[in-house]
């Protein structure tokens, strides 16, 4: 089990995940990790989530993977 952190930026913002969360493995983290892209993108706002990128980071800081939000959200239609 590992503590991750799953941290959101685009080149004007960025979400800092202060709790992040215990998972046992990369997949379960990749799991985490589109549970909160989802999260940033079903809530209503005029926010172009196209740009954003999620960041996913170990306790000692080191980045494991990156998960642009395009890839779970798919191309504009």
């Amino acid at each position: 089990m590992t503590q991750v952190y799953f941290h959101c930026s685009n080149t004007k913002k960025v979400f800092v995940d202060h709790r992040g969360a215990v998972v046992g493995d990369l997949a379960e983290a990749r799991d985490h990790a589109t549970r909160v892209v989802l999260s940033f993108t079903s809530e209503r706002s005029l926010e172009d989530w196209r740009d954003w990128v999620l960041h996913v980071s170990d306790d000692q800081g080191d980045e494991l993977f990156v998960v642009p939000f395009t890839f779970v959200l798919g191309r504009p239609h």
